[in-house]
């Protein structure tokens, strides 16, 4: 069992774990380390229960050890505490990077100490633990990766508890190789954080200079938003992480400027024909999120809800479904434009559970469908 959590990093991600686990597992006493204010901070709200002035000092005793800072702190930590830890310790990661971490933890880590790479699927455009909130990981795919020569039978004998940590923050864990999930969140997150910085850069150019008002930003409605959204989290944010996955970065820039290429000849060619053929794949593609995957992940049932833009309309329709007693296990707003209303995604357990929303749903007059 696992009952002395060490937190190394009680920022946004650490201070959210920290937050869940107090709420879910009260039985586990939570350690923090981070800079003298952060501590304080994540003390006053409930992140942890006790503050400990250096790295070693966090890890005496612990079950598990979380190293929740950026990645050039993550190596630096994994050689500071590694000798520190008993030998029943699991330690762990939560970046978004993990070759060079699984790399360091085999060449600093103490033969016998268990480490597991692990990655949230979830944060904020904020940082910090002010931003920190217990339920930041529900629903999230939660990737971990283990060491090589390490089974994934593993995670049913000495990691069951990690796996049980990560599944009482309301996560899905999901096991990937560490090169194959590099490459993977290369394509589908570190990519889009590029991408929707040049393209709010792109449109905030693309009008006079010279002019009081920038019509291209005025102009730019709710789709707009929703691309660039991201856009906002600082470089802070990024730094270690462009660096730790410049590889597979690359190989994602490099897939779309050719993806981006072939868009560019249709139009020059006024090829409407293969135009239409590139909209048609990628609807196919995007109709397909989320899917069935293996691992441990569970899919998840959809249901597909027409409403109208009005105040409240979201309390009103999660009111219908709790009534019903139906847990939605996740919500996307998927189509709107301003003033009319929208389609939302809504996400259950079941099948079964999927089937009594529609029929609720309906009976309160709304629109609504299974893919």
């Amino acid at each position: 069992m696992i009952e002395r959590i060490s937190i190394l990093g009680t920022g946004l991600i650490g201070g959210s774990l920290g937050l869940a686990w107090a709420e879910r597992r009260p039985d586990c006493t939570l350690v923090g380390y981070d800079r003298p204010e952060v501590l304080a901070a994540a003390e006053a709200r409930g992140a942890i229960d006790e503050k400990a002035a250096d790295p070693v000092t966090a890890v005496e005793g612990a079950d598990l050890v979380v190293l929740a800072t950026p990645l050039a702190k993550v190596l630096q930590l994994l050689e500071a505490v590694g000798p520190h830890v008993d030998d029943s310790t699991i330690i762990t990661d939560v970046g978004s990077v993990k070759q060079p971490v699984l790399d360091q933890a085999a060449d600093v880590v103490p033969e016998g100490i268990s480490f597991v790479g692990g990655h949230p699927m979830a944060g904020a455009e904020n940082a910090g633990i002010d931003h920190a909130d217990p339920l930041l990981f529900e629903n999230a795919v939660y990737v971990l990766c283990l060491p090589e020569g390490v089974s994934d039978d593993a995670l049913d004998g000495p990691l069951a508890p990690l796996v049980d940590l990560v599944e009482a923050v309301g996560a899905r864990p999901l096991v990937l190789p560490p090169e194959r999930h590099d490459r993977l969140v290369a394509a589908v997150s570190h990519l889009p954080q590029l991408l929707a910085v040049a393209l709010v850069n792109t449109v905030a150019e693309a009008d006079d200079p010279d002019e009081a008002t920038n019509l291209a930003l005025e102009l730019a409605g709710g789709g707009f938003r929703d691309m660039t959204r991201i856009a906002d989290s600082p470089f802070s944010m990024w730094r270690d992480i462009l660096v730790g996955n410049e590889g597979a970065i690359h190989e994602a820039l490099s897939s779309f400027r050719r993806t981006l290429r072939t868009l560019r000849n249709r139009l020059l060619k006024d090829d409407l024909e293969g135009l239409e053929n590139l909209f048609d794949d990628a609807q196919t593609a995007r109709d397909a999120v989320p899917g069935d995957s293996k691992g441990f992940l569970h899919p998840l049932a959809d249901v597909y809800v027409r409403a109208p833009d009005e105040p409240g309309i979201i309390h009103e329709l999660t009111g219908h479904l709790v009534d019903a007693d139906l847990n939605i296990k996740d919500i996307e707003l998927q189509k709107i434009r301003e003033g009319t209303g929208g389609t939302f995604r809504l996400a259950f357990a079941t099948a079964a559970d999927a089937d009594a929303a529609v029929d609720a749903l309906g009976a309160a007059d709304y629109e609504a469908w299974r893919p």
